[in-house]
């Protein structure tokens, strides 16, 4: 089995030295390097080759937002799950925008971080219903009209049946949730979301999830049921 290979970026040096304790004693993970500013972070990938990337979101340098753009914007980009102590911070919400896999609370059980990044390592997104709707209810402001006019745009690439899938994702379903409502095999539900994050050009099903609500798609469903 191979390891996944985990790096860690958190200005606080306690912070790593827990998680480093913590996720170092599985069997199925490795350390492969820490920083402490977000500046150290695209070298530190390029050298070490991680899988995915536990980042804080607040450093006194180069932010965990600045650097998951930077990194994300880059081809063969690891995973990025943010560190914070909120559970709806605006610049969490950023994060997801820009590509991150989800986040995870400081204080989360041990137990749980290390399923969130086995998870992540596999393609899931860490990013519950529950706390994907905080995140909506969070981003409704001032901006709500002209977000939704820029991704209804990027939208009406995608077919009805795409647009299904990307409805049922906003939702925070599994695969196997939304194949069991929309009557397709699984295999045919991730061709769909293969099809819709290439159409889209985003990086994950938590993008989707996003521009789905921005466009008022899930408004739209619980409306017409």
């Amino acid at each position: 089995m191979t390891a996944i290979r985990v790096l860690l970026v958190d200005d606080d040096p306690l912070v790593r030295a827990g998680l480093s304790l913590m996720l170092g004693g599985a069997d199925d993970i490795d350390i492969v390097g820490e920083a402490a500013d977000g500046a150290e972070v695209e070298a530190l990938v390029d050298r070490t080759h991680p899988d995915v990337v536990l980042m804080d979101i607040r450093m006194p340098g180069v932010d965990g937002l600045t650097a998951t753009e930077r990194l994300r914007g880059r081809g063969q980009a690891p995973q990025v799950v943010v560190l914070t102590t909120f559970h709806a911070d605006e610049q969490v919400l950023r994060a997801l925008r820009a590509g991150a896999a989800g986040f995870v609370l400081k204080d989360t059980p041990p137990a749980e971080i290390l399923t969130a990044v086995r998870r992540v390592a596999a393609g899931d997104p860490v990013l519950s219903p529950a706390v994907t709707r905080q995140l909506m209810r969070h981003a409704a402001d001032g901006a709500a009209d002209a977000r939704r006019t820029r991704a209804r745009a990027r939208l009406a690439a995608l077919n009805d049946r795409e647009r299904d899938v990307a409805v049922a994702v906003g939702r925070g379903l599994s695969n196997a949730e939304i194949a069991t409502g929309l009557f397709m095999s699984v295999a045919t539900v991730k061709t769909h979301v293969s099809r819709v994050l290439a159409k889209l050009g985003l990086n994950n099903r938590v993008q989707i999830a996003l521009l789905a609500h921005d466009a008022g798609l899930l408004e739209e469903e619980q409306e017409g049921r």
